[in-house]
């Protein structure tokens, strides 16, 4: 007794089985669906960090304010000319529509405020908002054994 084997038939060129497709064209539309997503994520962190940056100079302003309104001849003005002055030289292109804002919490006590806006990614929409504060004691002559 022989044992025949069965000839492999194999498909000829251009002949399918029904039910399988063909994956052309299938690397476009992962790439339709996922670029979008890409450049969203890449737009959201370049915006983070124009934030972060604003918020930093906002913070640095605040302190600089501080420093220049706690001496002891100095007024609130002083402080809040030099917290605008560092604005104006560090952050002028990042940080917009700044306000500066000089109080006194409590007595013999000083506060700058530095609020704007950050520089936004998207055109002709407004940044986020930054608000950034410092606080510090005003110099003061004190004699001995006063409190």
């Amino acid at each position: 007794m022989t044992l025949r084997r069965r000839a492999r038939i194999e498909p000829h060129e251009g002949h399918r089985r029904p039910g399988l497709r063909s994956d052309e064209g299938s690397t476009s539309l992962e790439l339709v669906i996922v670029f979008p997503a890409v450049l969203l994520l890449i737009t959201a962190l370049m915006q983070y960090g124009l934030w972060f940056f604003a918020r930093t100079v906002a913070l640095s302003a605040a302190q600089e304010g501080v420093t220049a309104a706690r001496v002891l001849s100095a007024t609130a003005a002083d402080g809040v000319a030099r917290a605008e002055e560092y604005v104006a030289h560090n952050g002028s292109d990042t940080l917009f529509d700044v306000a500066v804002e000089a109080t006194s919490p409590a007595p013999g006590t000083v506060a700058v405020e530095v609020r704007g806006r950050s520089l936004s990614v998207i055109p002709g929409m407004a940044g986020i908002a930054v608000a950034q504060s410092a606080e510090g004691p005003v110099e003061a002559f004190t004699e001995a054994g006063s409190p």
